[in-house]
């Protein structure tokens, strides 16, 4: 018992440093990691591996259809592909057609939701319906809060959400049901308390490492999921009707993009299994946490301090072109290499989400004064393209993606960075549900891709043979 109580007033997981009496040990089960075997490159092109699960030319591998959304880049003419400003449906219906129809509305996000899940736009009262069920489920027990949000609490408020989810699990009478009609309980359930486990998740953070006051409040019946995301997370309660419609409309375009992403592929991959939903969604997490998937446009947001730092005058397009070739050539920011924010598997011409996105940061930087740092983004947005394909010699045209413009609309809205992809997955949600149920509902076979083994094979030696 000494051993464990001792234990107390250590950190659960010990770091390299504080390994103690087996770090010479560590060190050297580190070293002969590393002096593992390494696959030669030349075999990925040898046996015509799909790295990525992509082709040759970059194009995504078929593996699976969908109805939820479609994401177009191309046009076909005489059985010729040419580029087409970038298109996206939610079950049919054009992303933009979807936001101008809300425009003599206030919010949308839930419209959104509804025809991601029943595949069909929503007349007033199904609407309705749907509304009071969201109503309904917006709450989180005050057991739970305590018992499961307030503990542990870390600044990556991604797996705060992933540890919630699971403990769900427990809090659920037929967690293992999958039937559609049990999931899209669950799916509803999840859409609904996501937002408050967020939220609240953050200000456990700010309170228990921050030293900050705790402020845990309870949503605002007949408000929008992005109303009450803003009235949650604010001391004060206090927004802008516009601030409020910017946040809905990041959430709608955020809401779904195809079957083929990372995180919806990962919950399409583990559904496959038979698995819960809280398992599965809590998958998808994980892969957007990812910094090459949701966690992008926090990276667009420290390339953009890193220029406001290094570039004097804002306007200047020789020094930004200049620093923006230091970023390319690995000399400046992080070294990577990139130009964050710019790119897409799919789109080439425009990214629709990023053209809509742009629309209401410029409104809503026109309302908060800060159009000066506006025209800092569009300004590298003109010029990063050009500068991308001169240096990868691209044929392929290089625009903007969604994450290029949805950081400083964060920032706008008074955000916090830790929130920027939880927020992403909020929106995201109801995507991975949809995906989740047609899987389930298409009852395919359990998705297994195959791998091919290059290694030799070996006798076994005894121990004290080796």
């Amino acid at each position: 018992m000494g051993n464990i109580e001792n234990r107390d007033s250590k950190n659960e997981m010990l770091s390299l440093e504080e390994m103690g009496a087996i770090g010479s040990d560590v060190d050297f089960l580190q070293e002969k990691l590393m002096a593992g075997s390494r696959i030669d490159q030349n075999l990925y092109l040898e046996y015509d591996v799909k790295r990525g699960l992509r082709d040759a030319s970059g194009k995504g591998v078929l593996t699976g259809l969908t109805e939820v959304s479609d994401v177009v880049g191309f046009g076909m003419r005489a059985g010729t592909k040419f580029p087409i400003d970038g298109e996206l449906y939610y079950q049919g219906v054009n992303v933009h057609d979807l936001v101008d129809g809300i425009k003599g509305r206030r919010f949308g996000f839930e419209e959104t939701s509804y025809l991601l899940m029943f595949g069909k736009l929503p007349d007033k009262d199904e609407l309705e319906r749907y509304l009071r069920v969201c109503s309904e489920l917006q709450e989180l027990s005050g057991r739970f809060v305590r018992d499961v949000v307030m503990k542990a609490s870390n600044s990556n408020i991604m797996n705060a959400m992933q540890r919630c989810i699971l403990t769900l699990y427990t809090y659920d009478e037929a967690p293992d049901d999958i039937s559609a009609g049990n999931v899209l309980r669950q799916s509803l359930e999840l859409i609904n308390k996501l937002p408050l486990i967020c939220v609240y998740s953050y200000h456990a953070y700010t309170h228990f490492r921050k030293d900050e006051t705790l402020i845990i409040r309870p949503p605002k019946k007949g408000l929008s999921t992005a109303e009450n995301i803003l009235y949650m997370l604010r001391n004060d309660r206090e927004y802008s009707e516009l601030e409020a419609k910017v946040l809905d409309i990041a959430l709608i375009l955020h809401a779904e993009h195809g079957g083929g992403n990372n995180s919806t592929f990962t919950t399409h991959v583990v559904t496959s299994t038979g698995t819960d939903t809280y398992s599965s969604i809590s998958a998808s997490i994980g892969s957007l946490k990812g910094p090459r998937h949701g966690g992008a446009n926090l990276k667009v947001q420290n390339m953009f301090e890193d220029i406001k730092a290094h570039v004097e005058d804002w306007e200047d397009e020789d020094a930004l072109t200049e620093y923006l070739k230091l970023i390319l050539d690995k000399q400046a920011f992080d070294r990577a290499g990139l130009i964050y924010g710019m790119g897409h598997a799919v789109y080439t011409l425009s990214d629709p989400r990023e053209v809509i996105l742009k629309e209401y940061a410029k409104k809503l930087a026109e309302e908060k004064g800060m159009m000066d740092e506006f025209n800092l983004y569009e300004n590298v947005e003109r010029i990063a393209g050009g500068l991308i394909m001169e240096k990868r010699r691209l044929q392929k045209n290089v625009c903007p993606n969604v994450d290029f413009y949805s950081g400083f609309v964060y920032k706008m809205l008074d955000i916090p960075e830790e929130l920027f992809t939880p927020i992403f997955a909020m929106a995201r949600m109801p995507g991975w549900c949809a995906h989740r149920l047609e899987e389930i509902l298409n009852a395919g076979k359990i998705i297994r891709p195959a791998y091919k083994y290059v290694g030799t094979h070996t006798d076994y030696e005894k121990l004290d043979e080796r």
